[in-house]
């Protein structure tokens, strides 16, 4: 084989081939050893300018995609992070996954992606699933303690929770203060004079739901609750507030446990004529782009959803670059604030009153 000395952008003259391309094939194209190839493509060692333009030259001429297996034989990573959501439909998702993207592409990472249905054990056979394919997984269930995870997982490699039970784990995490959040929103409503602020609330058992009801309560003073149930959809936020119109004393105001579901408020509200919020007022939480180009544009908590997977992304690349030498420090629970975005949904009820002539 002929020495690594050639010049570089060297146009090559070869067979296509009719297989997947191997290290040898470009090292045999560019007429440097497999132990070049290796260095330039794993960054490692000392390579020549010519030497690594050939390389390229020739991953690029057999679109050879690398062997993440045996890379990782002598590099111990992969490049690629697991992320396990509960699902992945709806703005939320769509925005958490706009961020964890953006920040891989600018760390040379990858992502593969899951969702655990809401289910437990679909949940464990994901992360199973992914063990020996990514460094580390960024984890996001509301129904699967975070302990759990952490006894199945604990030692194979880096996770990250994402979930509002993660604070009690010992465990690296991000959460959203849900139940701060929530007790602000009630707060917004009753300083705009409502006096009868009901809540539609996310699913039984999700501990999100659970603290931002909890939250809600908690703000309420003397005011009696008013709960009806729903799931986080668009459709069961329009059956909640349909169940609410037909409430012998009708609420004011209304906090939804996310956008989606004060999106479909509005809409049954609309449809029934009653108005907002000159009527009722609304609520939402997350701050979802569609919160602002619905009319009434939504009142909402912000959370800046991407920029949380921006940095739950970045976190656990930090997480798998310490490795064996991450300190007690990295395991802290790192704990979002949401903020108060005020719209047009919740002018104060003397403003309605108003507007109602």
């Amino acid at each position: 084989m002929a020495a690594d000395t050639a010049t570089p952008s060297a146009q090559f003259d070869a067979a296509p081939l009719t297989r997947a391309a191997t290290m040898r094939d470009v090292a045999e194209l560019a007429q440097v050893s497999i132990a070049s190839v290796s260095r330039v493509l794993n960054g490692l060692g000392v390579t020549s300018d010519a030497t690594r333009q050939r390389v390229m030259d020739a991953v690029d001429q057999l679109r050879y995609v690398p062997h993440f297996g045996a890379r990782s034989l002598s590099t111990s990573r992969i490049d690629t992070i697991g992320v396990i959501l509960p699902d992945l439909f709806g703005e939320f998702f769509s925005e958490l996954i706009r961020g964890m993207d953006l920040a891989a592409r600018g760390h040379g990472q990858h992502l593969i992606i899951s969702s655990s249905h809401d289910d437990a054990k679909d949940t464990l056979a994901a992360v199973r699933s992914m063990s020996g394919r990514v460094d580390g997984v960024i984890f996001l269930s509301p129904h699967v303690a975070a302990a759990n995870l952490a006894t199945e997982f604990a030692g194979r490699m880096p996770v990250l929770l994402m979930n509002a039970g993660a604070a009690d784990a010992g465990r690296p995490a991000i959460v959203i203060d849900n139940h701060g959040g929530a007790v602000e929103a009630v707060q917004h409503l009753i300083a705009t004079g409502r006096r009868r602020i009901a809540h539609i609330r996310g699913a039984a058992g999700n501990t999100e739901a659970d603290t931002r009801a909890a939250g809600y309560l908690a703000a309420l003073g003397g005011q009696e609750p008013v709960l009806v149930e729903g799931d986080f959809s668009q459709a069961s936020g329009h059956r909640a507030a349909t169940q609410l119109m037909a409430l012998p004393e009708p609420p004011d105001a209304v906090f939804a446990a996310n956008d989606m579901m004060a999106v479909g408020a509005l809409l049954a509200f609309q449809e029934a004529g009653v108005r907002c919020p000159q009527d009722i007022a609304v609520v939402g939480f997350d701050d979802v782009p569609i919160a602002a180009l619905v009319r009434p544009a939504l009142t909402t908590m912000r959370v800046n959803i991407a920029e949380i997977g921006r940095r739950g992304v970045e976190r656990l690349i930090r997480m798998v670059q310490a490795g064996q030498n991450a300190q007690p420090a990295d395991t802290f629970c790192e704990v979002v604030r949401p903020v108060l975005v005020e719209r047009q949904s919740t002018a104060a009820a003397s403003t309605a009153a108003v507007n109602k002539g």
